[in-house]
């Protein structure tokens, strides 16, 4: 295994070549093939077998709070955009009931390492409603002590006070995570979010001086107004901020899917051989600056947890990106939110109407979800490590599996020769390896063993559903 990753390489033209639409991977198979005939019992009967196997894996809970004060022209998630905080409070007493059965299914089977707040803007909630909400979760699950746990939350730095932030760190966060996109004036104003960088270094400070382990900051490239002079200094700024990880977006103009983005003049966006160029800068900039690519969207300082567990290899991908507790069981509670459970995924319902509902029947308020095959589980663990470790051991493979890989991937095999001629990837019979140049285009190689994409193809065209690969 590798204890050192490899530089990222990048190659405009291989990159113009081979972008296309196509899924990130935080699961497989991805969302959009969760079946309507998964439900309830079906997630009941996961939980089950996990109990009678004895499972004493870690535990890593979502909980999804989908309310924001205004609208970001750009944001592709499941948010409700309300000025009504009253409408938190109904949706907190649904919360915690979905919380303790949960809570109950899960009583004994491990402790939770790994807490992420999502959504949404998860300091919509007030400061009292957050600590309800923090003691509610503390009496219905076992948590790791907050040196071993990664305890996280998503905020909006226009929403919050130092004084918020430091409160957040006493209710038990130790990491946290900052919108911020882009400090242009002009792009911030293009997409509905102003936010001066003064205040977002406020809340940075408050963070440091509140103790949290790790400071992240988002940001997206290819929105509308942004030019290489604009993202450049922008990258000054967040460099000189200096955040443990840096999350870099690719916008992904949808406005079929997001009615938000209509607001978007598509004249003012960068033309894709720009975006491309402001992808370049980025990555330059960063990994000049010290930060470790950790793969797609993702970086971190070598001495963060995030490149830590890379080069340990206990990195993973789930709905929330690249994340370093490698075995743990996902629960997520909350509108629209996804677990990953034994060989399963479930999804809540994605209305706060059927959210209610289900749960005033006195069921988890699961609507759809997928129960894994053999096939499903193997290829999953293909994508997994060549996504996080950037290589896949044949043999590993062959010995925690009934197969010949050789055989049992021919086809997958002979699609990535192209890749391989185009030096982003090597081949041998031990070892599948991508190389500094093939590790921006690794959604690409992952797709070739995806085998539900290849009975889309087969089968008909299909919507654009997926964002471009770069």
């Amino acid at each position: 295994m590798n204890t050192a990753f490899p530089a990222v390489e990048f190659d405009a033209a291989i990159i113009g070549k081979l972008s296309q639409s196509g899924p990130r991977y935080t699961s497989y198979p991805t969302a959009d093939r969760f079946q309507n005939d998964f439900g309830y019992g079906q997630f009941l009967e996961a939980v089950a077998g996990l109990r009678m196997r004895r499972s004493r894996r870690p535990l890593s809970l979502y909980i999804h709070i989908p309310f924001c004060d205004t609208i970001c022209y750009y944001c592709g998630c499941n948010k409700i955009v309300t000025k009504d905080h009253g409408k938190a409070a109904t949706y907190l007493g649904y919360l915690k009931q979905e919380i303790a059965m949960q809570g109950r299914l899960f009583d004994g089977m491990g402790q939770i390492e790994q807490l992420h707040f999502g959504g949404g803007t998860p300091t919509y909630l007030s400061d009292r409603q957050m600590g309800d909400l923090m003691e509610h979760l503390r009496a219905n699950f076992d948590f790791a002590p907050d040196q071993q746990g990664e305890y996280s939350i998503e905020i909006d730095p226009r929403t919050v006070s130092p004084g918020r932030v430091h409160s957040l760190r006493v209710q038990g966060f130790n990491r946290i995570s900052l919108g911020v996109q882009d400090f242009d004036p002009e792009v911030q104003k293009a997409v509905n979010r102003i936010q001066p960088e003064a205040q977002t270094r406020l809340v940075m400070d408050a963070a440091r001086d509140a103790g949290y382990r790790s400071i992240s900051i988002d940001l997206i490239y290819g929105l509308p107004k942004q030019s290489l002079t604009s993202v450049a200094r922008t990258l000054e700024q967040v460099i000189a901020a200096d955040p443990d990880r840096i999350a870099l977006y690719n916008y992904a103009h949808m406005p079929h899917l997001f009615k938000p983005q209509r607001r978007i003049a598509e004249a003012d966006l960068p033309t894709p051989a720009v975006k491309l160029e402001l992808l370049a800068l980025c990555i330059g900039r960063l990994c000049a600056a010290g930060y470790v690519y950790i793969g797609m969207d993702h970086f971190a300082k070598p001495d963060d947890e995030l490149a830590v567990a890379q080069r340990q290899g206990r990195l993973q991908r789930n709905f929330q990106g690249y994340s370093t507790r490698a075995e743990s069981e996902l629960i997520s509670c909350g509108v629209s939110a996804i677990s990953a459970v034994g060989a399963t995924y479930s999804q809540n319902e994605k209305s706060l109407d059927g959210y209610y509902a289900q749960l005033d029947a006195g069921r988890l308020p699961i609507v759809r979800g997928i129960k894994l095959e053999n096939d499903d589980l193997i290829r999953r663990i293909v994508i997994q490590k060549l996504m996080c470790n950037t290589e896949l051991s044949i043999s590993s493979m062959e010995q925690a599996h009934p197969i010949q890989f050789a055989r049992y991937f021919e086809a997958e095999l002979a699609q990535l020769k192209p890749f391989e001629a185009e030096g982003l990837l090597t081949i041998d019979p031990q070892w599948i390896t991508v190389t500094p140049k093939g590790r921006l285009l690794i959604r690409n190689i992952c797709m070739v063993f995806d085998r539900y994409l290849s009975l889309a193809r087969e089968n008909a065209p299909q919507p654009l559903r997926y964002s471009k690969t770069i």
